[in-house]
């Protein structure tokens, strides 16, 4: 069969190495699998299947340096979580099984202890059996914060075969926002992550959570997944059907030929791996010294970073000579390769072309090389479909009035004296701004005085996110940005009593509404609510740093820190405090169908921001962070063509939320046998989150903020002795909308006070 694309030319760094305990691990891993009964007799693979499969092959090439029993160990996991897909489905895909599906995995944790003391259930079927095994075997290597997050991982895996239960009729393509995500669901790569440290070293858990390590992660996952799908489109996509393919994905999307889906879809796997490069030699020497790691911890991250890499390149020298694969017209195996670097079998995937290539090259080149400030002219804004209907409070002159005269008690209008860079706001701009009339909209059932909090709090949020280009991103300071940022959330203490006194604008902004806001709430609920916080402050820091470096983020990367720049986060949550009292329990929050339905509202409102901002932050204000210009350089097309594209993703996690909305969620009450009461909850929810969406499309097109005509007379970048200090000589210092503190729907605040506290 001809095959539908020519490969394209993978940008591969690393070298590929076998491990050479191949062949114990193929002995081992087959009667492990004989053993606890996935084979013979099991009704789903017998031993040929098993042979053909040779995880054993895929281990040894993604672990090349591990003893002969660990590799035995991570082959019997891989094992069994392929038997466990493969079981799923012969069980429950195949009947659509709702309730015999929930049931089993939700027996499944029970077979993951954190204290094997607690012991195990007596197993009832071959993958019961072997993850006990495995568990046990497993964990007594590994620490306490090791065992909760791969516990998690492993759920999650789990768990998300009930999305594709729910989805596996439907016949419908995903957006190209909605394919990472889910991919990662499915993929497993995350969950192939939490083995690379057994493997290779666990990582401190004071900074498991943090930003570097969650983006090598997510970026190592995307890569595995992207190559996966390339290689895998001949018997996926035209031989099976299969539809979440990325190829498949951005061939609909971009309505393109095949060919250029393929190579689209091999430029975002190099932009992945190149996100990852960066993060490792640029984001993590910051984070051992801001958490000052020690010597052996520096070590372990180190060589989990290692590990990933190893994944990485073993993974395509697994797809360039597996049968189960379309690989015929790949690259030769006999690359060019240089006489100091590695040789010999397990090195085919190490080709120094790759790392030279033009596409990848000129990708990398493009990111660090954008002339900032450059003329835009008026920014186009097409027709944005809007299929929630527009409310708005009656009390917005109210809380218009409100919020000036709180910004005037706060100092965020007039300079402050010692602060140069606090002279971005005058009361005229602020009213042309007119926050009070986003809330208006986003929350037209508050009381006077909720909607008056709710636009203070826009209106600090959005001074935050103009503050910081001046004062840190234009000098270059991003010491200075951190040390102000460790002061602001030292203004939200979950104990009150141990805030900080403030002495600048942002810091009495903060403090004010902090008390004001979080003064009813427990310590636990206090306690998330400022993570929401601290999360939308430490994504400043992030632009910061894209700013000093004049680096235009990867796409994936980008679009995810675009929640946390935007307040999403702390909307959403504020939002289900609205619905605190109702019976929705707190999990029902963490599952992959409310994370869906909150990404795909967060992306569509960010959408909508950088599609209205374009010309205010490319041309006025020589940003770098914008959906448009992301995608110019990512594809390196024009404006018109950009812009298309962002529209046309604007309208698809729209149309996304709604598909979530009225098939979705239904099942997740279904699954979860909620009541009517938090039934209602949710639906409230969802409402929110509409009205949320209408009313931040209408402040964009009323505001006095994006029209050529609020902008035509501003400087147009730093001109002759800029010094980074706003009112200096030709300084570009106007307010970007930008994360604009997401438009933060804090319409929770009025049913906030009026809910029992959790």
């Amino acid at each position: 069969m001809t095959q539908p694309f020519q490969l394209p030319d993978f940008y591969v760094p690393y070298p590929a190495r076998l491990n050479p305990h191949l062949e114990s691990a193929r002995a081992h891993t087959k009667q492990w699998a004989r053993t606890f009964g996935m084979l013979e007799g099991s009704g789903v693979w017998e031993e040929h299947d098993l042979d053909s499969h040779d995880y054993a092959l895929l281990c040894s090439y993604t672990h090349p340096d591990c003893d002969s029993e660990a590799l035995s160990l991570v082959t019997d996991w891989y094992v069994w979580v392929f038997f466990f897909d493969d079981h799923f489905l012969e069980m429950y895909k195949r009947s659509q099984d709702r309730d015999g599906a929930k049931d089993y995995l939700d027996r499944l944790a029970a077979f993951m202890p954190m204290d094997l003391a607690d012991g195990f259930p007596e197993a009832t079927n071959p993958v019961e059996a072997g993850l006990a095994d495995l568990w046990a075997r497993t964990v007594p290597h590994m620490s306490m914060a090791w065992r909760e997050r791969f516990s998690v991982s492993t759920r999650n895996l789990l768990n998300e075969s009930m999305w594709e239960l729910a989805n596996i009729n439907i016949g419908r393509i995903a957006n190209p926002l909605e394919y990472i995500e889910m991919r990662r669901k499915v993929g497993g790569a995350p969950w192939s992550a939490g083995l690379i440290e057994y493997v290779s070293a666990e990582v401190p858990a004071r900074i498991a959570h943090s930003r570097p390590l969650g983006v090598l992660r997510d970026a190592f996952s995307d890569a595995v997944h992207i190559r996966n799908d390339i290689f895998s489109y001949q018997r996926e996509v035209a031989d099976e059907g299969e539809l979440s393919n990325a190829i498949l994905v951005l061939e609909t999307f971009l309505d393109c030929t095949t060919q250029e889906a393929a190579e689209a879809s091999n430029d975002l796997l190099t932009s992945r791996l190149q996100q990852f490069e960066h993060t490792a030699l640029a984001e993590l020497p910051q984070l051992f010294a801001d958490h000052a790691l020690d010597p052996a911890e520096i070590a372990a991250v180190l060589a989990y970073t290692k590990g990933l890499q190893d994944w990485q390149s073993g993974g395509h020298e697994w797809h360039m000579v597996s049968s189960r694969y379309m690989n015929k017209e790949a690259r030769s195996t006999t690359p060019l390769t240089l006489p100091f670097l590695p040789s010999g079998l397990g090195t085919t995937a190490l080709d120094v072309r790759s790392v030279f290539a033009p596409r990848a090259h000129d990708l990398r080149r493009r990111s660090f090389t954008h002339v900032p400030f450059e003329r835009t002219g008026p920014s186009v804004i097409p027709d944005i479909r809007m299929p929630f209907p527009l409310e708005l409070s009656p009390h917005h002159a109210h809380a218009l009035e409100e919020s000036v005269a709180w910004c005037h008690r706060m100092g965020m209008l007039e300079p402050q004296p010692g602060d140069p860079a606090s002279a971005i706001w005058t009361e005229e701009k602020f009213r042309g701004y007119d926050f009070a009339l986003c809330s208006a909209g986003i929350d037209p059932d508050a009381t006077p005085e909720a909607l008056a909090l709710n636009a203070c709090w826009l209106s600090w949020g959005t001074y935050g996110d103009d503050y910081y280009p001046v004062a840190f991103a234009h000098p270059k300071n991003l010491t200075a940005a951190k040390a102000a940022t460790a002061r602001l959330i030292g203004m939200i203490p979950v104990d009150p009593a141990e805030a900080l006194v403030p002495v600048t604008a942002m810091e009495r902004g903060l403090a004010d509404l902090w008390l004001r806001t979080a003064a009813d709430m427990d310590e636990t609920v206090r306690g998330e609510f400022r993570a929401t916080l601290v999360d939308m402050m430490s994504s400043w820091l992030w632009e910061v740093e894209n700013q000093i470096l004049n680096r235009i983020p990867d796409p994936v990367d980008y679009a995810e820190m675009r929640r946390a720049t935007f307040g999403s986060n702390l909307t959403m949550y504020l939002c289900r405090l609205g619905q605190a009292g109702r019976g929705i329990p707190e999990d029902i929050y963490r599952s992959g169908i409310i994370r869906s339905l909150e990404n795909a509202a967060a992306d569509a409102a960010c959408l909508i921001n950088d599609i209205f901002s374009y010309q205010k932050e490319i041309e006025v204000e020589g940003e770098v962070h914008n959906y448009v210009l992301v995608t110019r350089n990512f594809f390196d097309i024009d404006y018109p063509r950009a812009l298309h594209i962002c529209h046309a993703l604007q309208a698809q996690r729209t149309e996304e939320f709604e598909h979530i909305a009225r098939t979705q969620l239904p099942l997740l009450y279904d699954d979860w046998k909620l009541d009517a009461q938090a039934r209602a909850g949710l639906d409230a929810y969802v409402h929110e989150l509409q009205d949320w969406l209408a009313g931040i499309l209408n402040w964009h097109q009323k505001v006095k903020r994006y029209r050529a005509e609020d902008l035509h007379a501003l400087p147009q970048g730093p001109g002759p002795g800029f010094t980074g200090a706003s009112g200096a000589a030709g300084t570009s210092v106007f307010p970007r909308l930008g994360a604009d503190f997401g438009m933060s729907a804090v319409r929770a605040i009025d049913a906030l006070r009026a809910a029992p506290t959790p």
